[in-house]
């Protein structure tokens, strides 16, 4: 098996900008499936923020609802931001430079991990394993054009 090849972005607004398919798996910590969401993902610049926003459908157990999501990557430099929930906290910081990057997120007493990994002009994917008393599972959200 080949190594995987990274996708340096030194331009977020750049790569990110447009509209994206959106897939997620969301697995238990055995890796057994339990949900997946099915959407689009757009980023928009807007006042020198790249303005991230999801939309889909989430299948989990028996439940099937509409998910959205909002998140604003704020510039810090060539191919970095701090991103930041839509009410306005801090989630995380991001470099993607060399195409990946891994970060943590403290949420109470859980911990969310995550990478990411951009492996060409038209696909890269999040990963966040969640660890905690109160949540234990995996997300896989995969991007494509």
């Amino acid at each position: 098996m080949g190594r995987v090849q990274y996708w340096p972005v030194p331009d977020l607004a750049a790569y990110f900008g447009g509209t994206w398919r959106l897939d997620r798996e969301i697995r238990t910590a055995d890796g057994e499936p339990a949900g997946e969401v099915t959407g689009e993902a757009t980023f928009t610049e807007t006042g020198g923020v790249l303005v991230y926003h999801e939309e889909g459908v989430l299948r989990l157990g028996g439940h099937l609802g509409p998910v959205t999501r909002t998140l604003h990557y704020r510039p810090a430099g060539p191919g970095r931001a701090s991103v930041h929930f839509d009410h306005g906290g801090f989630f995380h910081d991001l470099d993607l430079r060399e195409g990946r990057w891994t970060a943590d997120h403290p949420c109470r007493a859980d911990l969310y991990r995550g990478e990411y990994r951009v492996t060409g002009a038209a696909r890269w994917r999040q990963e966040w394993a969640v660890r905690g008393p109160a949540k234990d599972h995996v997300i896989v959200s995969r991007f494509s054009r």
